[in-house]
């Protein structure tokens, strides 16, 4: 898989019948190894080990309803009263990240109405607050707090 511009993580990798997997710590099982799931699996362990976000926070592939479709975001950060604190998008490395991809992380946070929003190709990362109806772009990350 390619390197990404994330910080390096140990993770559990295995290959089944031809088939590589790496174990979700969200989900607690082994998943198909795909390149965004390279990216969703370092940026989990980004909010994890370096920004301070408890597991129990998280969710991964969360499904959600936007009119008549079905939707999945990739991961989901929850606040205590099960609100929904940051929505990420995660994109394949070699997909560009552009404004597109923000329409569709718009569209999902519609739906959860999550205080931020983020885009990562695992190359480029990119995120915005939402504050009375209108998005604003950051320099960083927030890191948690309890």
């Amino acid at each position: 898989m390619q390197k990404l511009n994330l910080p390096p993580c140990d993770l559990k990798l295995k290959t089944e019948e031809g088939n590589e997997f790496v174990f979700d710590i969200i989900r607690k099982k082994y998943v198909v190894l795909t390149p965004e799931e390279w990216v969703r699996q370092h940026f989990t362990h980004l909010m994890i080990n370096h920004l301070k976000y408890p597991k129990s926070m998280m969710k991964v592939e969360t499904g959600l309803s936007y009119f008549k479709s079905q939707k999945r975001s990739d991961i989901s950060i929850m606040k205590p009263d099960g609100t929904t604190f940051l929505v990420v998008e995660c994109k394949n490395p070699e997909v560009k990240i552009n404004r597109e991809a923000l329409n569709q992380i718009a569209t999902y946070n519609k739906v959860v109405e999550a205080h931020y929003v983020a885009i990562t190709n695992g190359l480029n990362h990119f995120i915005w607050k939402l504050e009375s109806g209108k998005y604003t772009q950051l320099k960083e990350f927030p890191i948690y707090k309890a």
